[in-house]
């Protein structure tokens, strides 16, 4: 029953998250900003990302529904608002600010939380340490496309 009620909550901010970043967004992807810049051969269509953020936000919901559940720390929740505040702020400092670098330094913050996470817990979770999987290589894929228009732009 703790772990149905840590997921609702994990699984409502984490869709929150998704929510405020495509607000602070400022026509993202279909911008005319965005849709002028040499992007990464290997960038995927629009609708991948919308895929991806779903399966993401499922997968990281149960995580951290389960890893709250064996650890309720404030070591725990530290890392879970940092990591909420780099994946909101990403999207704001990227598409709205047009601040390239910045956001790559952001996304890259995020990648290591995501990895800290992994590390730090994965004695405790084993197997369901598999969960965290899709947002860490989600966001290996997001900083080398980042770095791509750091880089060609």
């Amino acid at each position: 029953m703790k772990f149905l009620k840590y997921l609702i909550i994990f699984a409502i901010i984490n869709f929150s998250a998704l929510g405020i970043g495509s607000w602070l967004m400022n026509g993202g992807a279909q911008g005319a900003w965005y849709l002028q810049l040499e992007k990464a051969p290997w960038t995927p269509d629009g609708w991948v990302f919308g895929a991806a953020w779903t399966t993401i936000m499922v997968c990281f919901s149960c995580y951290m529904a389960f890893l709250y559940s064996k650890r309720p720390t404030r070591k725990v929740l530290i890392l879970f608002i940092i990591q909420f505040v780099l994946n909101v702020s990403w999207n704001y400092i990227f598409f709205d600010q047009k601040f390239i670098t910045a956001s790559l330094i952001s996304i890259a913050l995020l990648t290591m939380i995501v990895l800290a996470f992994l590390i730090t817990y994965i004695k405790d979770l084993k197997i369901k340490s598999l969960l965290i999987l899709p947002y860490l290589i989600w966001l290996c894929i997001a900083t080398s496309l980042n770095l791509y228009i750091v880089l060609y732009n």
